[in-house]
């Protein structure tokens, strides 16, 4: 990753008015040391005609700890963060719903394309090292559940918490309150997390109001 590139992705954040956690230089710095299969990898591309991704070796994923909703095409090194981020996700749905997720919804992981707001710039979907999320969805509580349950009725059936509807839902105790609060603390919790997804992008990033955006890229950026 070129300085520019980086700087390119930075100013971005800036002028959307929300900071980055770590300055450029030190997310450089800091990022150099870990070792990531596909760190040293050429991301600039060029801005016109047919699209040309780096060879790169690519896995069926279908999910460790949860299962996704469409089996994934990732790289092998991104898959193992996917599942310490499904760990991580486990953990908090069993904190506030009391039961995992039954699948994990989203839109897409390889796609042979530019970053839309910089076409001179490789996507990580490009590389399969990046995911986009759109919904956790809960299977219904059984009988015996139900009668120890003190979670509202409509979450004790089934249901999906989704960044679209959910992500600025209001913050009470209603359903929709504990998706938001789902949805948040799991972010949170990643955000504390740089060893799982170096790149965080959710609904305050531009074309991201209906999912979280997680990538390896070699740089650190958080827009949530």
């Amino acid at each position: 990753m070129h300085r520019r590139d980086l700087t390119l992705l930075c100013l971005l954040a800036l002028t959307a008015s929300i900071a980055l956690t770590a300055s450029p230089a030190q997310a450089e710095d800091d990022l150099e040391h870990e070792g990531y299969a596909l760190d040293a990898l050429p991301r600039r591309v060029d801005t016109s005609g047919p699209m040309r991704c780096p060879e790169v070796a690519l896995i069926p994923y279908a999910g460790t700890a949860l299962i996704w909703k469409k089996e994934l095409k990732v790289h092998p090194d991104f898959a193992k963060r996917l599942a310490q981020f499904e760990a991580v996700a486990r953990s908090v749905a069993t904190r506030i719903y009391g039961r995992a997720p039954a699948r994990i919804a989203h839109l897409g992981s390889y796609n042979c394309r530019r970053i839309r707001r910089y076409p001179d710039l490789l996507s990580e979907h490009g590389i399969g090292n990046a995911i986009d999320i759109s919904a956790f969805e809960f299977a219904a509580l059984t009988k015996a559940e139900r009668k120890t349950s003190t979670l509202p009725k409509a979450l004790q059936r089934s249901f999906s918490a989704s960044i679209l509807s959910h992500w600025d839902s209001p913050d009470d105790a209603r359903a929709t309150g504990y998706h938001r609060r789902f949805l948040r603390e799991l972010a949170a919790e990643l955000e504390r997390r740089p060893d799982i997804f170096r790149v965080l992008l959710g609904p305050a990033y531009p074309g991201h109001k209906d999912h979280f955006h997680f990538d390896c890229a070699p740089y650190r950026l958080v827009v949530l």
